[in-house]
């Protein structure tokens, strides 16, 4: 399946030379992702639009290379990484918003728009696209569809597949295909748009879609409570649940996560701290008000030692910087990261902070739980050296059981960073061997050769 002297010529005349390389020092930038895992792809190409995109898969399946669609590279599992050569389809060109309508709450745009820049492009017009990764400022949007993203918003207003109506996309063979609907309804035929969403580049390439918009909310106000105890600020989450709260944020940082990113920030976070919780609502004035007074009372109650209700737009983004802040910052901690990003039902969240805990004490190992505590979905991170085989072993031996138990409680493997390389050997311990199959023939429908990403999602 190596790409020919032949194809890349024929590349080049599809794209333009200025637009598709082979030089090493250029295929070095598109080898790696934030799995810090590198492989090194065979070219690098920057198609413009569909039918370059149309043209180049039409070839991949006539010479037999591969092709693996990337974003900006920030994927957390090895999703947009050559891992058996192939060509890189880098999509930065697809750079566009197409069309904001505000009159039906939709927007037509390209998968190479970072999705902050989206953000505020809807805002302007007083409109509102509720899926925000952490990486928000750097990710695309395409990249989001292929994980099917989520963010901190997700307790309140869903993940990326929730707002995508419609799709443009191509398949391996060449074909370009328009799925789902511009209207908030629509039942003909089977669902390839939610197919496609969370499909990790393997079944087609996205060239455009049809996203849904809410009105930008009036009010949003924010606070943080700080807690002695890891585990009572779990209950807390629960508890706020519970009694019919539903922020639009609940995340949480355990004490290495809290000194990580005042490490970073310094700006006076409650180092001390064994949990925090930041909580954010949105909403009318007068709404936002009650709800935040509300959850100040819930969280006195479960015993919180320090709230603070953020009083300013800037100390409400300070707070956020510090989350956002985390993830880098742990290299101080050690030169490698396991990251993984389990979910389990939120009322299991107290039992799952207790075994993680268990396993710390266990292992010895630096772990670090930070996340999405309104939705369940805990970023788990061990912090070690890969060189030293004995920390490796153990890493490994804990992420078996922190799996095994995230399963027992009624959770999943992997809540928004997908399966890519890195979950793919864990992956029949979710799914059975009936669906896994099924999904296996699916694939083979959409890329009968074999040849769009390959390597993702299933174990070889």
């Amino acid at each position: 399946m190596a790409l020919t002297d032949s194809a890349f010529r024929k590349l080049q005349k599809i794209v333009g030379k200025s637009s598709c390389s082979r030089k090493k020092e250029d295929l070095v930038c598109y080898a790696y992702d934030a799995t810090a895992q590198s492989y090194l792809p065979d070219a690098v190409c920057f198609p413009g639009n569909t039918k370059e995109v149309s043209t180049i898969l039409s070839l991949a399946n006539q010479e037999g290379f591969f092709v693996i669609p990337r974003g900006s590279g920030s994927g957390m599992t090895g999703g947009s990484l050559a891992v058996s050569g192939g060509v890189i389809l880098v999509m930065a060109r697809f750079s566009r918003i197409l069309e904001i309508d505000k009159g039906n709450l939709i927007a037509h745009v390209e998968p190479g728009v970072v999705t902050g820049r989206f953000h505020r492009a809807v805002e302007k017009e007083g409109l509102f696209y509720p899926p925000d990764p952490a990486s928000s400022e750097f990710a695309t949007l395409g990249g989001n569809m292929a994980e099917c993203a989520g963010g901190p918003r997700a307790v309140k207003y869903g993940v990326t597949r929730d707002y995508v109506l419609g799709l443009e996309a191509v398949l391996a063979t060449g074909e370009i295909i328009h799925t789902g609907v511009q209207t908030t309804k629509g039942v003909v035929g089977y669902d390839l748009t939610r197919l496609l969403i969370g499909s990790e580049g393997t079944l087609g390439i996205i060239t455009q879609m049809t996203l849904r918009l809410l009105p930008l909310p009036e009010a949003v106000r924010a606070m943080t409570a700080v807690f002695d105890k890891l585990e009572t600020a779990a209950e807390t989450v629960s508890e706020v649940i519970r009694r019919g709260i539903i922020p639009r944020t609940i995340e949480f940082m355990d004490n290495a996560s809290i000194r990580c990113a005042e490490s970073r920030l310094k700006i006076g976070l409650p180092v001390e701290a064994e949990a925090l919780l930041l909580i954010e609502v949105d909403g009318k004035v007068d709404e936002t008000d009650v709800i935040i007074k509300q959850l100040r009372t819930v969280c006195m109650s479960m015993g919180a030692k320090n709230i603070k209700i953020a009083d300013t737009k800037e100390e409400a983004d300070n707070l956020w910087k510090a989350r956002k802040a985390i993830s880098p910052a742990l290299y101080q901690f050690a030169p490698d990261k396991i990251n993984e990003d389990i979910v389990v039902p939120r009322s299991k969240i107290p039992d799952m902070v207790r075994k993680i805990n268990s396993l710390k004490e266990e292992t010895g190992l630096i772990m670090v739980s930070f996340g999405h505590a309104g939705d369940g979905n805990i970023h788990f991170n061990i912090m070690l050296d890969k060189k030293n085989k004995t920390e490796l072993k153990k890493a490994e031996y804990a992420i078996d059981i922190l799996f095994d138990y995230t399963l027992e409680l009624g959770g999943t493997i992997s809540g928004e960073h997908g399966v890519g390389i890195t979950k793919s050997a864990y992956i029949e311990k979710e799914i059975g061997s009936v669906e896994l199959n099924l999904m296996k023939k699916i694939k083979k429908v959409f890329d009968p050769k074999g040849i769009l990403n390959p390597g993702k999602i299933f174990p070889s």
